[in-house]
């Protein structure tokens, strides 16, 4: 096991060093209003390729893809997950274009609700995206903690007290402009670090015939590509990863960031393709925990318990960095889009000026790191909180979405679309309770993350279809032009 301060202290220089960038960086920049929420236009295609595979892909690819491996499937459990990860980013090639094309001037995945909608939709996708967006957060923190409590005995409360802490500085200062540039340094160094971590497990186990063997030996179902439980798992996952982006404001920032629109759709392109190896990698060492008996009750953090059973003290620490890299890399991205949301919707409905709207920003900011910095340290099931929160989005993205390209679609249409789809994954959702109580009521039903996901998206699906398909009125997606420019115009003042 490696010392807990020595561990504590190189994570506080590699987080250091990333706060120096990111307010050096910031500090040589106007930072208007509108460059802390959205940074628009500043970002080149390969910043805006780093910046979404360092915001999305941050320390729950060594966290879920590894559980996966080891709990839900092994090989076909893991690139059920990285299908699951890049088909949202594919997803946003298109989407991408048509929201910088109908909505130039715009700021937030809520400002487009509230002006394509209307209020009832608005403040449920306002409620369920921040809330997504703090359980992702508060899900990443849980896994780093618990990580590092393994590998190294740090308490729970310093890990997440030094994570939140240093990317509170320079997010609350520079927002989504230090963010842009702290992801792409996080990004440059966590892949290397990734790869080395892989071919350094490979080496320690004897290569990849003798983890073939092992794991062939003691358990070949993780192997199969026939695995009905594993390729389950690897088609509702699809349906997680995908709702979850695409209520993810941190990503919808990117869209607007980017310097042009040719270049965010080849920014998604490309990061689609880079997260598949990336969640291979990372699941291969759930496959190996499990095959080398490693799992004892806590899967999550399968990929560091091959980390404490095999790896040097200089190797260990490497991957320390990697997992406070990623985690810094999303922590900065979510906090930035919970003050996006924030500010940018008392910006519509107060008339409050820029520097009060910037202030307000920063205190959402630091309120959003405070609370999961709580919740981290409480060490709750991982990969639940991801499915919970991911939930949130498989319920509602298709209206969300669908919105862009269906004008007869209305807002009764989409609530309910959103709100059955969500009640549907509720009902099934394992540990919650409801199942019994519906089965006391007449209606059994057996708990299954399958059904979550698959049953969630698809009534979610086919109502907004069905909703568009009845609706009377077309709304005249042009309005969107104008979304937004009041606050532009008024950050620049």
């Amino acid at each position: 096991m490696l010392d807990a301060t020595l561990t504590l202290g190189v994570v506080a220089l590699a987080l250091a060093a990333t706060t120096l960038v990111g307010i050096g960086y910031a500090l040589r920049r106007p930072l208007s209003l509108d460059a802390l929420l959205t940074a628009r236009g500043s970002a080149s295609e390969g910043t805006t390729v780093a910046s979404i595979v360092g915001s999305v892909m941050g320390a729950w690819i060594l966290l879920s893809p590894a559980e996966a491996g080891a709990a839900y499937g092994g090989v076909t459990a893991v690139l059920g997950y990285a299908i699951g990860s890049a088909a949202p980013l594919l997803l946003f090639v298109p989407v991408a274009a048509r929201v910088r094309d109908v909505m130039p001037d715009g700021h937030s995945l809520t400002e487009y609700v509230r002006a394509r909608f209307g209020t009832a939709f608005y403040c449920f996708v306002l409620v369920v995206s921040v809330f997504y967006m703090f359980v992702f957060l508060a899900a990443e923190m849980t896994g780093v903690t618990a990580a590092l409590a393994l590998v190294a005995g740090v308490p729970a409360w310093a890990t997440a007290t030094v994570i939140g802490g240093f990317v509170l500085v320079y997010t609350a200062y520079g927002g989504l402009v230090a963010s842009l540039v702290t992801d792409t340094v996080q990004t440059a160094v966590a892949l290397p670090l990734l790869v080395v971590a892989a071919v350094g497990a490979l080496w320690q186990l004897g290569g990849t015939d003798a983890v073939y063997h092992t794991a062939a030996s003691a358990s070949p179902d993780l192997l199969t590509l026939a695995n009905p439980a594993a390729l389950a798992f690897g088609f509702y996952v699809v349906f997680a990863v995908l709702g979850a982006n695409v209520l993810h404001q941190g990503v919808w920032q990117r869209i607007w960031a980017a310097e042009s629109t040719s270049a965010v759709k080849r920014a998604f392109g490309v990061s689609a393709v880079a997260v598949v190896p990336m969640i291979v990698l990372s699941g291969v060492f759930g496959v190996i925990a499990a095959a080398r008996g490693l799992v004892d009750g806590n899967a999550g953090v399968s990929f560091f318990l091959v980390v404490n059973d095999v790896f040097p003290t200089s190797l260990a620490l490497g991957v320390v960095v990697l997992a406070v890299l990623l985690v810094a890399s999303t922590a900065d991205t979510v906090l930035n889009g919970v003050a996006s949301v924030v500010t940018v919707d008392l910006a519509a409905f107060t008339d409050a000026d820029r520097d009060t709207l910037t202030r307000i920003s920063r205190a959402a900011t630091v309120v959003v790191a405070l609370a999961a910095i709580v919740v981290g340290a409480r060490g709750y099931d991982v990969l639940t909180l991801f499915f919970l929160a991911d939930l949130l989005g498989a319920a509602t993205f298709a209206p969300f979405v669908l919105g862009l390209y269906l004008p007869t679609l209305g807002e009764r249409g989409a609530l309910l679309a959103s709100v059955a789809g969500l009640l549907v994954g509720l009902a099934y959702f394992p540990g919650l309770g409801l199942a019994g109580a519906l089965a006391a009521l007449g209606v059994p039903l057996t708990p299954s993350f399958f059904w979550v996901f698959v049953g969630s998206t698809g009534v979610s699906i086919t109502l907004t279809f069905a909703a568009a398909v009845v609706g009377r009125h077309e709304y005249d997606v042009r309005t969107l032009r104008h979304v937004g420019e009041r606050l532009t115009e008024a950050s620049d003042r």
